[in-house]
């Protein structure tokens, strides 16, 4: 049985946490590694070459939009964007969209961050 590697990227430790164990909890997901910004993903995929990427749209140093327009120029991969955005969640989407992100799933923000499950 063939694992999928992912790479899971958020600025936020307890949301990393949060999507490593519930990506975990799938046998065939192998979680191979963490970054906390756009840039520290771009340095992971060169060396952990994973063959999906979660990405958070709102980071510093580098957001999850501007690394996905370098993914999908230099080493094009399936990224899944995360964002707990609400206004621009739309022109988020259309945007992350028009990049290559093959999904955008709208994480639960504030309080609510373990129902992550839910959604």
């Amino acid at each position: 049985m063939k694992h999928i590697k992912v790479l899971v990227v958020d600025d936020s430790a307890f949301m990393r946490k949060v999507i490593t164990d519930f990506l975990s909890e799938h046998p065939q997901i192998e979680v191979v590694g963490t970054a906390r910004n756009g840039k520290d993903a771009l340095e992971k995929i060169s060396s952990l070459r994973p063959n999906v990427v979660t990405m958070d749209v709102e980071m510093p140093v580098m957001n999850g939009l501007e690394a996905l327009k370098t993914i999908m120029e230099n080493a094009p991969l399936p990224v899944v964007m995360l964002s707990s955005t609400t206004k621009e969640g739309a022109e988020n989407t259309i945007l992350a969209m028009q990049y290559g992100a093959v999904d955008f799933v709208t994480k639960p923000s504030g309080n609510i961050s373990l129902d992550l499950y839910k959604v």
